[in-house]
């Protein structure tokens, strides 16, 4: 398997600023997503230069009404002592980590075939399911960040480089995800189960749908650390590559 880092990982937005010390993600199409808008440090930060960075950011933000910092911390590193203690200082600070997994998906276990169970491409004439569902899930975070991602939902539907999923249950939308095309690498994004759908084996039909299209590419995807889902990963022949901490503060 080909080296795969957190930088395979697909990030909208662009680079405003990169220096020795960090990369400045920004994408104004979507102010409100916090995990496109942030600061990834090339190496530990002091905690001087975090805090230099922290006020860097927070400054940027707010000239855009944005109410969060979010940063990212070099791959496989742990948090210095010093910076946890800073951290703990302020307790609207939250300290998180993501799993990084890798796949062949000829090593993807096989899945039984469901006729309740229907995945398909979105195209033309699923595009309405498609953003029904995914504006149902995107509300829970806000009409606003909803409406915000019905644009780039479009967006995605219209880059060669994503394709997306939706999978149904007895004729009824009951899960999607997304996949990042890239030359050696393709990239679960976005997998989810409606809840009145979950244990169905859905998941799992998602998935084999994204190796069975991909079978030519890595499959990868990024997992939060504290969430069960990264488990059934690991069960599910996926090799576990990385870890990386990250912060994240909102701001009232």
């Amino acid at each position: 398997m080909e080296k795969i880092t957190f930088n395979n990982i697909h990030k909208p937005g662009h680079t405003v600023l990169e220096n020795e010390l960090f990369i400045h993600n920004h994408n104004p199409d979507m102010l409100l997503q916090y995990d496109s808008n942030f600061i990834a440090f090339k190496r530990m930060p002091s905690v001087q230069e975090f805090e230099e960075a922290h006020q860097y950011l927070r400054t940027f933000h707010q000239k855009y009404g944005q109410k969060h910092v979010r940063f990212y911390f070099p791959d496989d590193e742990e948090l210095t002592g010093e910076l946890l203690a800073s951290f703990e200082k302020d307790d609207d600070f939250t300290v998180g980590y993501l799993e990084l997994f890798a796949i062949h998906p000829a090593d993807f276990p096989e899945v039984q075939e469901k006729e309740e169970i229907t995945v398909e491409n979105v195209t033309d004439e699923t595009w309405n399911d498609y953003l029904e569902f995914q504006h149902e899930q995107d509300s829970v975070y806000g009409i606003n960040y909803a409406e915000k991602k019905k644009d780039q939902h479009l967006r995605n539907f219209n880059d060669e480089r994503i394709k997306q999923f939706i999978a149904y249950y007895k004729g009824k939308a009951a899960g999607s995800v997304d996949v990042i095309i890239k030359e050696y690498t393709a990239e679960i994004d976005g997998l989810m189960v409606h809840e009145d759908f979950q244990k169905k084996g859905i998941g799992r039909r998602l998935q084999k749908s994204v190796m069975d299209q991909f079978k030519d590419k890595t499959i990868i995807l990024v997992a939060d650390g504290e969430d069960t889902p990264k488990e059934i990963y690991r069960r599910q022949n996926y090799q576990y590559i990385g870890k990386q901490y990250n912060l994240l503060k909102i701001y009232e």
